[in-house]
């Protein structure tokens, strides 16, 4: 078919033409499409719950609608438990974000400027080891390290400091929880960076030398400005994750005397599933979390947008 033919046609029989013609490429797209349709799309049919009274023999679609409507959103506004879990999840975050975020951006312009390529791979190595181990095994770990008699106290001990019970201590959970997360993502995080620096051109490098600019001046006003369209979509991303916690890591080191500090959206919405049966006012504190973090995300990139004219969308 020529050219001339094919704008002839309507913009439906180009679409469609131009889909036949790439059908291998549709084909190798498919298995992720239906990925996401299957395990992200199809479950949003049980947003419904939020909004009824289930009833296990009826079913989802034939239980009755909630009266009122918002009963469980209501139910949970009401309760000493929002408080809680708004303050320890918005806290969590937010430390984690203000502690882990600066630190894979200085590890990777610090392994940029690195000419010894046999030990920059060895930090890259050694930074990125901790990222693959589990997270049973890192929570076991901490356990060791921080129990009272662990390995951590005996050396207080030694040099003569007062023994610290970190686990028994509500308090510390955040810090070990925070702290132990930077520790074993800070390599893997680091490698986006890592790769937008070596687009760097050098002769952006070799012109500043040549005007005398030290080091730490061709980071400022070279490597950070290269980067910072980066920096920004991350920082976009993860703040759209504000309302959200690992369930695994926040679980297994949860116990009664930490419950206070350590009780987030994802904890408490498994307690209401799996504990209470709760399936509505579950569903409404799940959904609740959900469109606060939607919010925060288009807040975030409406501000990311107007004040360094970069953004998602």
């Amino acid at each position: 078919m020529t050219d001339l033919s094919v704008k002839r046609l309507s913009p439906r029989r180009r679409y469609w033409n131009s889909v036949f013609r790439n059908w291998q490429l549709y084909v190798f797209i498919l298995p992720a499409f239906l990925y996401i349709f299957i395990f992200n799309y199809i479950p949003m049919y049980g947003v419904q719950l939020a909004f009824k009274d289930l009833s296990m023999r009826a079913g989802i679609s034939a239980s009755p609608w909630a009266n009122p409507l918002f009963k469980h959103f209501e139910a949970f506004f009401a309760s000493r438990k929002f408080t809680l879990v708004m303050r320890n999840t918005l806290f969590i975050n937010l430390y984690g974000l203000i502690a882990g975020f600066p630190f894979p951006i200085i590890l990777a312009i610090l392994l940029n400027e690195l000419k010894n390529m046999r030990y920059r791979k060895l930090v890259q190595n050694v930074t990125y080891a901790p990222y693959f181990i589990s997270t049973v095994v890192m929570v076991g770990v901490l356990k060791l390290f921080f129990a009272n008699n662990g390995i951590v106290n005996q050396l207080m001990a030694l040099l003569g400091a007062e023994q610290v019970q970190f686990l028994n201590k509500g308090n510390m959970f955040s810090h070990l929880y925070i702290w132990s997360g930077v520790w074993q993502n800070i390599g893997y995080n680091s490698i986006i960076y890592f790769a937008a620096l070596s687009g760097v051109s050098p002769e952006l490098h070799e012109a500043a030398i040549v005007d005398g600019a030290s080091r730490l001046r061709r980071i400022w006003h070279i490597n950070l400005p290269h980067i910072r369209p980066t920096v920004v979509i991350l920082l976009i991303l993860n703040c759209a994750y504000l309302m959200s916690v690992g369930f695994e890591k926040i679980y297994l080191m949860q116990n009664a005397i930490n419950i206070e500090y350590s009780e987030v959206f994802s904890t408490y919405v498994y307690q209401l599933l799996m504990n209470q049966r709760n399936y509505g006012l579950g569903a409404a504190v799940g959904l609740f979390q959900n469109v606060v973090n939607i919010v925060i995300m288009v807040t975030v990139n409406w501000v990311a947008g107007k004040v360094s004219e970069t953004s998602l969308f």
